[in-house]
């Protein structure tokens, strides 16, 4: 009798937009104090998560996408390579499940240069992980983390974290940088959402009837933010735009019943946005074996 597991099966999930397929890859969690929570006191914050039994202080889901049209093969953010600890850092183990390599990636797509998204676009040497991969994203994101004013301005975690980090990932791909904006791949076009950051992009998807809002970091912690919108965190970039965005994004995707994935909704990441009275609910997509 053998012993039992210890691992689980690889954070794989395959997703067809009309003629497109979109995978989700779980790059791993990381675990936050309360005190990345702004506007709620710790104490309903907790007394949320454990209603909602999910862990407390909140365990975070950080997300990537897969985007395979036509004969193209986009990523959407890294994850966060090996910088950030062991429970992070599993997406190019899940690229090899499918039989791919970060050289097969011919364009990684940005939300932003937050350190879970795209602290896995550079090796410790400074040599690009991605070969032959062109970089997208916005030119208000490059602008905000290469200037040197509101660098000065930062505190020293953020700009080590934040601008440096930035800097050094981004370095490699700046002579194939493309802004993110319009049609960024077949059936993928860029969406604007600043606040979490200036240059904050989400990225849609559509092909035939279907259709799918990848929206980036419009929640960290889905089941606090969806109920209480107006919860920000502490290294949203301007905080007051971000929930504006937010409850746009919200109130767009439950009129219009339009699928979202995010980099930190609870994997396998998809769902609808439904209203509850004046709040809102993400509830997840069924798991289907096939597609």
């Amino acid at each position: 009798m053998g012993s039992a597991p210890i691992e689980q099966v690889a954070g794989l999930y395959h997703r067809r937009i009309g003629d497109v397929t979109v995978t989700a890859l779980s790059d791993g969690y990381l675990d936050a104090p309360f005190e990345v929570l702004r506007d709620i006191e710790p104490a309903d914050a907790d007394s949320l998560l454990k209603g909602a039994y999910r862990p407390s202080p909140p365990r975070i889901s950080v997300n990537c996408f897969l985007i395979q049209t036509g004969e193209r093969v986009g990523l959407v953010d890294t994850g966060s390579g090996e910088t950030m600890g062991p429970t992070l850092g599993r997406l190019p183990g899940l690229l090899a499940r499918m039989d791919l390599t970060l050289a097969d990636v011919d364009t990684v797509l940005l939300t932003h240069m937050h350190p879970d998204h795209s602290n896995g676009l550079t090796a410790e040497d400074g040599t690009a992980l991605f070969p032959n991969a062109e970089l997208v994203v916005s030119e208000q994101e490059i602008g905000h983390w290469y200037d040197d004013a509101a660098m000065a301005r930062a505190t020293e975690s953020q700009k080590t974290r934040y601008f440096g980090w930035g800097r050094f990932q981004t370095g490699p791909y700046r002579d194939r940088v493309r802004h993110a904006a319009g049609e960024v791949l077949p059936n993928v076009t860029a969406v604007p959402l600043a606040g979490h950051t200036p240059g904050h992009t989400g990225y849609q998807v559509a092909s035939g009837d279907d259709a799918l809002l990848i929206w980036g970091d419009i929640v960290h912690v889905p089941d606090i933010q969806s109920r209480h919108p107006e919860v920000t965190m502490v290294f949203d970039s301007d905080p007051e735009q971000a929930v504006a965005t937010r409850r746009r994004m919200f109130d767009m995707a439950a009129s219009d019943g339009l699928l979202v994935a995010g980099m930190h909704v609870h994997y396998p990441a998809f769902a609808h946005v439904v209203r509850r009275g004046d709040a809102y609910a993400l509830e997840p997509e069924v798991w289907a074996f096939t597609m």
